[in-house]
């Protein structure tokens, strides 16, 4: 099972970097970033300082959009990253949540998605691609390489992501949604003639390594991590709003818990303490994230990589940032991967 960091580009930059450096050490091989022009630093800057400082990280955002940036310069930025430090990069692409809204516009639809994915890596492979009607290719890029993974939730993105991608980005850790989104993915790669076993499925949830499984400790790693409930319950909504509160598209284990949910703002996005995620019950915490001592988080990870996962990344956003991030290059990454 591969490894990967995720972090938003809080200021300053250098810890960002810090941070993908020591996750490198650890024996994380990915690094992601969020990526939000109006609450963050601009990650595509960043990217360059992290890959010109490690050796062999693999970075990308999870996720950009085809909303805020022109297909032909995401590609062209990917391809400029690859061309300086050898094919390192994933684009990791979604509707848009945060990005969009917070600059007042709506998430992208599937339809523009769906086409998007297939422009910027054909652009950024060196190939010809269409754009706004017209034929369009970037002449310099000779022999790149871009893997393009989605992040999905509901039935027809899910149905994308098996059509069109490289790779799945599920945000969250419940093995039993996981079983029922990676088989949705695979089922619809299969029926488009794709391989199925050729997507690279990625879970991503935050995970707090505790000392012990003290109900002290774990109410704490509850309270650091409750704000990706929140962060989770925003596309939840957006499928509840689209199929109803009790439909059979869509399992009631992931919609059932955003009853209490009352709006949300995203001055606090992804950070702990945020206001708007009281709703999220201890519960969902639980299940959705990796909290505890080092075993309980190899035995949920032995669970997900059962289901077909390829990748954990850790969302890193919370008070024990470098502890987490040593906690499995010590205990966690050894025993799902026999290294010492």
């Amino acid at each position: 099972m591969d490894f990967g960091l995720v972090l938003q580009t809080d200021p300053p930059a250098s810890q960002v970097i810090s941070l993908m450096k020591r996750a490198e050490r650890n024996g994380f091989r990915y690094g992601w970033t969020f990526d939000s022009a109006v609450l963050w630093q601009e990650p595509f800057v960043i990217y360059s300082q992290i890959l010109a400082n490690t050796q062999k990280l693999h970075i990308g955002p999870m996720v950009t959009n085809p909303g805020t940036r022109t297909w032909e310069v995401t590609a062209s930025t990917f391809a400029t990253l690859n061309d300086m430090y050898g094919n390192r990069t994933v684009c990791g692409i979604g509707r848009g949540d945060s990005a969009m809204r917070v600059a007042g516009r709506k998430p992208n639809t599937l339809a523009r998605l769906g086409e998007a994915i297939e422009v910027i890596r054909d652009l950024a492979e060196g190939r010809e691609a269409e754009v706004d009607g017209k034929p369009l290719r970037i002449p310099w890029i000779k022999d790149g390489k871009l893997p393009v993974w989605m992040a999905a939730y509901g039935p027809k993105a899910l149905a994308l992501a098996g059509q069109k991608a490289d790779g799945f980005i599920l945000q969250l850790a419940d093995p039993y949604l996981t079983e029922w989104m990676v088989h949705a993915v695979r089922e619809a790669a299969a029926t488009a003639g794709r391989d199925p076993d050729a997507i690279t499925i990625c879970v991503a949830a935050p995970a707090y390594v505790t000392a012990d499984a003290s109900a002290e400790a774990l109410a704490h790693a509850r309270d650091q991590c409750r704000w990706f409930g929140g962060m989770v319950g925003n596309h939840v909504a957006d499928l509840v709003s689209r199929y109803g509160e009790h439909s059979t598209m869509v399992p009631e284990e992931l919609t059932e818990y955003i009853k209490a949910r009352q709006g949300y703002d995203y001055s606090h996005h992804g950070r702990a303490g945020n206001p708007s995620t009281d709703f999220v019950p201890d519960e969902i915490v639980d299940r959705f994230c990796l909290l505890g001592p080092p075993e309980t988080h190899v035995e949920k990870l032995r669970a997900l990589r059962a289901l077909g996962v390829d990748q954990f990344a850790v969302y890193d956003m919370h008070d024990a940032k470098e502890a987490t991030i040593d906690a499995y290059g010590q205990h966690v990454i050894p025993e799902l991967n026999g290294r010492p």
